[in-house]
């Protein structure tokens, strides 16, 4: 099981529903299509947390369930979209048949443009602004020149999305505030610290993933881009859990499907199914130890 779990220094006991959960969604491309499940779980438990941040794609699930969205909604959406080839086709081709190649940026890896392409896929239920959400979210960016994460909690919400999943490499960077972003979980690939002390329960969800092959066979360029990435992410997240872990940390075992593998949605949800009993017993031990 790759949950892994710590009991907070609480104080007096509390009830059940006194207890504060707050959530951390963790970038890692198609992977993050995991989050679904873990937002089910929450569902499932009756836990509406108080706060929300996430990282790259980890930003996208949270947004869609701070705008209200349930597991079961998202999960709908995304196999409808992103999890169905003629649809995620027709979705891309509604930004216009005569400039779609224009308006993505060129069909180059490193060209494509993040914002039009959200604009077509995210679910109609994401606002356009924070001040809209039902839960407070932050969604992490990283500043390329500034060379430092940046928290964004206001204004263009989904500007600021496309921000946090602008991947290098596959994405063109994006402005915000007159600064030039790429993907926030460069910096902090689960950002749960953000949310210490902001509820009683903090839940950390990492889909990072890591490489995987027979340790003889050379990756293709794309995998070593990207495997580089993964063990560049690991090794961050390893010194933060020394020096301060989430409450509840999950890994959902979805480490044999690649960044870019969205049709795959499926597949990956599948996987996954089993990081909600590791949520449940996780959530139990705790409300227990109270």
């Amino acid at each position: 099981m790759n949950t892994k779990l710590a009991l907070p220094d609480v104080g007096e006991p509390k009830h059940e529903g006194d207890v504060t959960f707050a959530i951390a969604f963790g970038g890692g491309g198609a992977r993050g299509i995991s989050h679904i499940c873990v937002i089910e779980a929450l569902d499932e438990l009756g836990i509406r947390p108080v706060a929300i941040s996430g990282s790259s794609i980890g930003a996208i699930m949270g947004a869609g369930m701070a705008a209200g969205m349930t597991g079961s909604d998202i999960r709908a959406f995304t196999l409808e979209t992103i999890g169905h080839r003629a649809n995620l086709a027709n979705k891309l081709w509604s930004l216009g048949p005569a400039s779609m190649r224009d308006k993505l940026g060129g069909f180059r890896f490193g060209h494509f443009n993040l914002e039009l392409i959200l604009k077509a896929l995210l679910p109609e239920q994401i606002p356009s602004d924070f001040s809209d959400l039902e839960i407070p979210l932050k969604i992490m960016a990283t500043d390329y020149y500034g060379q430092a994460e940046v928290v964004i909690e206001e204004g263009d919400l989904r500007t600021a999305i496309a921000a946090s999943a602008a991947l290098p490499g596959i994405f063109m960077p994006i402005l915000v505030n007159g600064r030039i972003m790429i993907d926030g979980g460069i910096f902090n690939p689960v950002p749960y610290e953000h949310l210490m002390g902001l509820a009683d329960v903090v839940i950390g969800v990492d889909v990072i993933g890591a490489p995987e092959g027979d340790g003889s066979t050379p990756p293709t360029r794309i995998d070593s881009m990207f495997g580089a990435s993964q063990l560049m992410m690991q090794s961050a997240m390893a010194l933060k859990l020394k020096l301060q872990p989430p409450h509840i940390f999950l890994r959902p075992p979805v480490n044999r499907f690649r960044v870019l593998d969205f049709l795959k949605a499926k597949e990956i949800l599948d996987q996954a199914d089993s990081v909600k009993e590791d949520l449940k017993r996780a959530v139990e031990a705790i409300l227990l130890a109270r």
